[in-house]
């Protein structure tokens, strides 16, 4: 298991930044990013308030598993707890992207998951996309919302909130956020024509068991 100096990780989070705000999938200073360093002791992420797409190292903060600052002067975001939650519960992930995209949003915001076998880049590479129940932004009841849902998924959404999206590393994340915002506007418009024909349990069950071959998913 790898992972990125402080350097790389630095800039990997300015690049995801640039990347998230250019394909419209965040705005502003919407939603914040993490991924560990030092062997998974510590991790980088945004700061409160800093605007996505124009980060620099003065928006990075470096912090241990407890949230604690270690590096940097900037304070960290509010919602460093539901990342934190998804690095103690999910073996696989290293880094972590949470935004406001607007098609995960709205189901988010309509009480609708991801969960029923439709389009196989979900099963494949994101699991089952459940709605944590509602909490305020910033608190460890934000991150406990999502516990029961990190371990064996990729991806939660935050009802009346956002998403959120984990992977080995920022660009698995970054991407699976993509991945998920794509899928999130298929449904809706899937839904705009009629009744969503959903795969097979088999088919289902391929495509999930083909996800931990891929390592998608632990075992």
């Amino acid at each position: 298991m790898t992972y990125s100096t402080d350097r790389e990780a630095k800039d990997l989070l300015i690049e995801v930044g640039r990347l998230m705000h250019e394909s419209g999938l965040n705005r502003g200073t919407d939603g914040n990013f993490s991924c560990l360093v030092d062997e998974g002791k510590h991790l980088w992420t945004t700061c409160s308030g800093s605007a996505k797409g124009l980060l620099r190292d003065s928006d990075l903060v470096k912090t241990d598993l407890d949230g604690n600052v270690i590096e940097g002067d900037a304070k960290p975001s509010s919602e460093l707890k539901i990342h934190l939650c998804v690095y103690r519960k999910n073996p696989l992930a290293r880094a972590a992207v949470h935004a406001h995209t607007v098609g995960a949003t709205a189901l988010a915001s309509a009480g609708v998951g991801l969960t029923e076998p439709l389009l196989p880049p979900v099963t494949l590479q994101l699991g089952r996309v459940y709605v944590a129940p509602y909490a305020m932004t910033g608190t460890q009841a934000l991150a406990d919302s999502i516990e029961p849902y990190v371990a064996e998924n990729n991806a939660v959404l935050l009802a009346n909130h956002g998403a959120l999206t984990w992977g080995k590393d920022l660009w698995q994340a970054f991407t699976r956020m993509e991945t998920l915002e794509q899928c999130a506007q298929i449904y809706l418009q899937v839904r705009a024509l009629g009744t969503p024909q959903y795969l097979t349990a088999e088919q289902e069950q391929a495509l999930h068991d083909y996800g931990v071959r891929l390592g998608n998913f632990a075992k």
